[in-house]
């Protein structure tokens, strides 16, 4: 039995999300169970710093690297004191915030040093989750799979919309990639009209498609590549934002737009790994399992449902606990995984030339 903390830092900035979870090996076979969870939103200071992460020098960048790692220790102190964790916590493992992502020049760069976190916690910690896979020639990314392959049995798919969408196949050969910006574009319109986000998707509901902007962001060259394929925060920011905000688009036809470009896209991803996969079963509906904090906008998941099930794929939407955390109860897995110098990373999701057992170990606790 091992008891870890996850932490988990997404390109939308609504906050950091941390688990605290227990998971159990019988037989080759995992469980867990979530014993505690939180999400602490990050100050307007803490996403003013982040976001402009990329634009330091580099003796800046690499102090907010350190300022931030202590800044999740302090978090994670917090976290342990509030539920009274202490001395019941075997390793923490931190994904860090996504700055730079380069994969075709073999870097991928995350905030949150480490060793800071570790001598703030005095414990365990894993990061640098990404690193080796990308040295390995991988995408580093999606980074999830190898907790839905081991944890959660039962599904076809796993689609998690966050900042940006991304989707796995439960198949012989696990397959997953990046879809598209989700959450970071559409918390970027939703801003415009003085909201942090469209709750459920109101908003968007009230707009109209712009038939023009849709097809123009459809044509981007992203979406004609091959998996393995991931994408930077700055695709959505830099790149298709700035197409909408060229459309001329009202705000409420943007995020109705954008809605329809991102279930254009999951809908056709999901079509090609269908296409990919001539073992599956097709007598039966598959299941896509959707979590990720798009998963709480109504419109976007009945819009996405219902071009789903015109292709076979029934939508399942889990308990609130699991849409919101996922990605943290992920990460206290592969710290698990770390510190059992088990593989972390499947080379068949990210490309890389074989799985590796990712992640720097920081020992902050006296021998």
């Amino acid at each position: 039995m091992y008891r870890a903390i996850g932490l988990m830092s997404g390109s939308s900035l609504d906050g950091l999300d941390i688990v605290f979870a227990e998971f159990q090996s019988q037989g080759g076979q995992w469980t867990y169970e979530i014993l505690e969870a939180d999400c602490y939103p990050y100050p307007e200071k803490w996403v003013s710093r982040l976001k402009e992460a990329t634009n330091l020098s580099a003796l800046d960048y690499q102090l907010l690297h350190t300022t931030y790692g202590h800044y999740l220790g302090e978090q994670v102190n917090h976290f342990i004191d509030t539920y009274q964790l202490q001395y019941k916590v075997a390793v923490i493992a931190s994904h860090g915030h996504t700055t730079f992502h380069l994969p075709a020049q073999k870097m991928t760069a995350q905030l949150g040093d480490g060793a800071a976190l570790a001598a703030a916690t005095q414990l365990p910690v894993v990061s640098e989750l990404r690193a080796l896979d990308v040295a390995f020639g991988g995408q580093g990314a999606p980074i999830v799979p190898i907790g839905e392959k081991l944890l959660l049995g039962g599904y076809d798919y796993f689609l998690n919309i966050g900042g940006i969408a991304n989707i796995s196949q439960n198949a012989t050969k696990y397959t997953a990639f990046d879809v598209c910006p989700a959450n970071r574009v559409l918390n970027m319109l939703a801003n415009e009209l003085g909201k942090d986000y469209d709750d459920g998707g109101q908003m968007a509901a009230t707009g109209t498609v712009n038939e023009v902007l849709l097809e123009q962001l459809n044509a981007l060259d992203y979406y004609k590549k091959e998996a393995p394929k991931s994408l930077a925060n700055d695709f959505g920011t830099d790149v298709i934002y700035p197409i909408i905000k060229n459309s001329g688009c009202t705000t409420t036809d943007a995020l109705r737009t954008y809605i329809a470009h991102i279930v254009t896209q999951i809908c056709r991803s999901v079509g090609l790994l269908q296409q990919s996969n001539s073992s599956q079963d097709t007598t039966t509906r598959a299941k896509l399992l959707v979590t990720g904090g798009g998963a709480l906008n109504s419109f976007l998941i009945e819009c996405l449902s219902k071009e789903l099930t015109k292709i076979g794929i029934e939508t399942m939407v889990p308990d609130k606990r699991l849409i919101d955390f996922k990605e943290a109860l992920i990460m206290a897995f592969i710290g698990v995984l770390r510190w059992r110098q088990e593989y972390t990373v499947l080379s068949s999701v990210t490309g890389a030339s074989r799985d590796s057992i990712g992640g720097a170990l920081w020992t902050g606790q006296e021998a």
